[in-house]
Order: C-alpha cells, then structure tokens, then sequence
C-alpha cells in the first residue's frame, strides 16, 4: 500500500527498481492496493513493464472479451457459479509465467479471486495420487461443434482448419475431424512442474477443473446420460486414456480446498500472480463486477 496519495503503480514500478519482480518470486502473489485505479491500457504497461511482451489468449478454454490490445475480461461465466482453483492454461503446454488482475469494479457481494499455494497443494495430494499423476499425465478430451462449450473457432480463434491443424501438429494436440463443424482433441501434458522462481514441485493440472464431475451432479448426469467418455464436450483423463478415480479427485479438490487464501476485491486493486506458485479461482457474486486480466 503506498504512502503517498494517489501514485501511479506503473510510476511506483519503475523508481522501485525489482521490488515487485523480488516480492513476486519470493512470495508468489502480490496485492497492490491504494494505487490510482489503471484501465486496460495503464494495466497493459504496468504488466509489460514488469514481465515483458504480454500473450494472447489462444487455445481457449472459457469465454472472455477482449477490452484492449492483450488485455481480457476475466472468465464470464454465470455469476452464480464457482470457478474452482487452476493455474492459467496448465491443460497445454504452453502458460504465462505471471499474470495480472486489475479489479474495474468489485461485486457488491462475493465475487473474490481465492488463490492457492500450487507447492502446498501438491504436498497435500497423496503419494499414490500423486505418482499415478505423474507417471501417465493428464490427457485433457475436448469435443466441438455440439452445440455446447465454446466452438472450436472460439478456441482457436480463427475459422480456417488448416490453421487450427497446423497449430494442434505445432503443440502435439492430436486433431480429428469428424464431420460437419465436429472437431475433437486430445492432448496429453503434465501433472507437475517444477516452480521456475523456486525449484519446487507444484501441482499444475486442470484435471479436476475439465472432468465431467466439476459440473452441478445433475448436468454431469445428463451429459453421462447423452455421450460416451470420449465424447463430452470437454473431459479429462490420465495420460493414457483411462477414465480418473474419484478418489484421486476428490483428494485433488481436497487439498485446493485446505490451501485457499481469499480477500474481497477493492477498486483499484491489482494482483500479480506467479502463475506456477499459485493456482486462482473465482467465487459466486451478486451485481456487477469487473475484473480485468493480462497474462505475461
């Protein structure tokens, strides 16, 4: 929090020399609150200035906007539904090393952005969750063109199939097309990685978030009901393709669950999240809310 009215965080960044890069590796995540409120643009220089060229949001799982340039609203789903913990993009093989969250405007009630330790939750999964994990990886099953989830033109963010093959050939994504606007991918990556800043094992996997079971039990039932494993509109399953244990979910969504930190957003806020040290979600809200992402 500053100490002087109304400074700039992108002036604070950079008569600070490495503070924030230090507190961002150090700690993990990093709450800049008190600042003058940045819009996408200001967001976009802050987080240049700190990580370097900003990403796009390319081979997309959730629905978002783009406000400006490299610069996203966060997740728009239902406001009535949890996004559970995940660490961005950790179902490809290709992530931010940071991201940023600037909060626009905060919910009335609920809408926090919970984080968790990625090392400590890998602590937490059990040794035999934990190699079976390991041993085959996460194979993440997304069927397009049924007229549920986003479309694979979404995605992709293109209408030509050839690029899309091109680009699932360049990430070793395995790409069938089934006929009419049906696509389906596979693709296998990892469990764990090891933290960049720190060295340490952390969890990072979307297994427990893309399996059918994260749904209401009532959805999961009727999509079980309508399509085979390997048809869903998206799915996980270890590396080898055999379907995941619920226990080794629920042992998963157990340990994200001890490791959640949570505060209420202010105006204004910025957080700056190693992506690899700490998973984020995203709790229910009632009214308007405005989150504002840009990934580094």
């Amino acid at each position: 929090m500053p100490t002087v009215a109304r400074l700039d965080a992108r002036e604070w960044l950079s008569s600070s020399e490495n503070t924030l890069a230090r507190l961002r590796d150090e700690h993990g995540a990093v709450l800049l609150r008190g600042f003058t409120p940045l819009d996408a643009e200001g967001l976009a220089e802050l987080a240049t200035g700190l990580a370097g060229e900003l990403r796009d949001y390319d081979n997309r799982s959730t629905p978002r906007q783009r406000v400006k340039g490299r610069v996203f609203t966060s997740t728009e789903y239902p406001s009535d539904q949890t996004i559970p913990q995940h660490n961005e993009m950790s179902y490809t093989d290709s992530w931010p090393s940071t991201l940023f969250l600037g909060c626009v405007v905060p919910a009335p009630e609920g809408g926090e952005t919970p984080i968790a330790d990625s090392a400590r939750v890998a602590a937490r999964v059990p040794t035999s969750t934990h190699e079976r994990f390991e041993r085959h990886g996460v194979m993440y099953v997304r069927n397009f063109g049924l007229g549920m989830d986003l479309s694979w033109q979404e995605v992709f963010q293109t209408r030509d199939r050839g690029e899309v093959d091109a680009y699932c050939a360049k990430h070793s994504i395995q790409a069938e097309w089934l006929g009419g606007e049906r696509l389906r991918t596979r693709h296998v990556v990892q469990a764990t990685v090891k933290s960049r800043a720190t060295g340490e094992k952390v969890w990072f996997n979307q297994a427990h978030l893309f399996h059918v079971s994260s749904l209401p039990a009532s959805v999961e039932r009727e999509l079980r009901d309508s399509f085979s494993e390997d048809e869903l509109p998206r799915n996980a399953m270890y590396g080898d393709g055999t379907p995941l244990d619920p226990a080794d979910l629920a042992h998963i969504r157990a340990a994200y669950a001890a490791e959640e930190i949570s505060l209420p957003w202010q105006t204004g806020d910025i957080m700056v999240v190693d992506n690899e040290q700490f998973a984020h979600g995203r709790k229910p809200y009632t009214g308007d809310r405005s989150i504002l992402v840009a990934m580094a």
